[in-house]
């Protein structure tokens, strides 16, 4: 979602300021076009040849360089976005009392683009009053503030005042000033992981799935502006984005009852959750001892979430589902897209390397009820999942 956005980024003379080197290259690996701008004090903390390496950038850290101008003005019109990470003490005080003394300054006081700062200094500094009411005066000009976090201190000691993590950043900037407006005002809902189908109190019938799939669909859907719940089953995975209403689940029967509640208001559906297809019929209120040599486990049907979708399905609903098949993988998933009453199916195959349960990388086709198919090759689950609702925002938006 980052990519072709223009990030610049402001370094300080900070001990954070080390910090900068993952930034910009977790930046730029999501495809932004990264510039740098430091202070003269940042350089005794990162080399600006380091940060002009990894961004493919000069690194401006005068206002006049030998015989040459560095236009504060034009850069500060050509970023997206403006974030000084780390923001040390001094400079904030400087921003928030307007002074221009060195290139950076100058560029935040031409800046026509959304500024966010991350402000990395000792506890004692960051809640000093004198701070305080500098931070007041950055937030009523209209800047974005990244709160520090605590942590392990340059003094040694132990506090308030850390520059928040390079993943935090990325993560804000894209959840709250990059966030595309595709599917805004549309809610969506998506299942991801596995279920657990209780034996007894410690024992369950599961399986393999560790939830990735789904959860990139949910952000990658979120970024595309939805508003989107996340049913989800025991995982450790984890949501980059605040904003994604998680809804933890652990049997198929509470995952039928959290998407049947969430479903009417959905614009669009996409069940990725590997739901297991049957439960015990009885579950032991004890541990089931090994006393004897054969054990039977009765087993009976759970509800098949994605076909109760289907049959109440309203007008201009999507639904989508997923397909993860060891055989027959086409026809399996052909027939799932009829008799589900789905838009489309998303046929995975175990078959497959490098996709399937657990790795980070898949590679799907896609089978829409009309006919069309669109096959993804293996790439990273993300990226497929980008790819995959950037196809259905293309049939959610096509016209009737």
């Amino acid at each position: 979602m980052l990519k072709g956005k223009k990030i610049l980024i402001g370094v300080t003379g900070s001990i954070a300021a080390y910090k900068a080197i993952l930034l910009v290259r977790l930046l730029v690996k999501a495809g932004a076009e990264v510039k740098v701008v430091m202070t003269p004090a940042a350089k005794t903390f990162v080399s600006p040849v380091v940060l002009s390496t990894l961004s493919k950038n000069h690194v401006i850290t005068e206002l006049v360089e030998g015989e040459d101008w560095s236009n504060h003005v034009m850069l500060g019109r050509w970023a997206d976005v403006f974030v000084l990470a780390p923001l040390s003490c001094n400079t904030l005080a400087k921003m928030a009392q307007g002074l221009c003394d060195n290139a950076l300054l100058a560029v935040y006081l031409s800046a026509t683009c959304p500024v966010v700062l991350a402000p990395a200094m000792d506890e004692d500094m960051w809640h000093h009053p004198a701070t305080r009411r500098n931070m007041e005066l950055l937030v009523k000009d209209g800047n974005h503030i990244i709160n520090v976090e605590k942590g392990e201190l340059a003094s040694g000691l132990y506090g308030d005042g850390r520059m928040a993590e390079p993943e935090t950043i990325v993560a804000y900037l894209a959840e709250h000033l990059l966030r595309s407006k595709t599917l805004k005002g549309k809610k969506a809902l998506v299942s991801a992981g596995p279920t657990y189908e209780a034996i007894d109190p410690v024992r369950f019938i599961g399986n393999h799935s560790s939830g990735k799939m789904g959860f990139a669909i949910a952000e990658a859907l979120y970024m595309q502006g939805a508003e989107v719940t996340l049913v989800t089953g025991p995982t450790h995975q984890q949501t980059a984005y605040a904003g994604i209403h998680v809804v933890p689940v652990v049997s198929a029967g509470d995952m039928y009852d959290a998407c049947m509640a969430a479903s009417p208001d959905a614009a669009v559906i996409v069940m990725t959750a590997a739901v297991a297809d049957y439960r015990p019929v009885s579950v032991a209120s004890n541990k089931i001892k090994k006393n004897a040599a054969d054990w039977e486990l009765k087993l009976t049907k759970n509800e098949d979430i994605l076909l109760a979708l289907g049959k109440q399905k309203k007008a201009g609903q999507f639904i989508a589902g997923f397909a993860l098949e060891t055989n027959n993988e086409r026809e399996h998933a052909l027939a799932k897209l009829q008799t589900k009453n789905a838009d489309m199916i998303v046929l995975n195959s175990l078959n497959d390397e490098a996709a399937g349960f657990g790795v980070d990388t898949n590679q799907v086709t896609i089978l829409h009820r009309s006919g069309e198919e669109k096959k993804i090759g293996l790439q990273s689950k993300k990226a497929v999942a980008e790819e995959i609702v950037s196809f259905i925002i293309t049939h959610v938006h096509a016209k009737p």
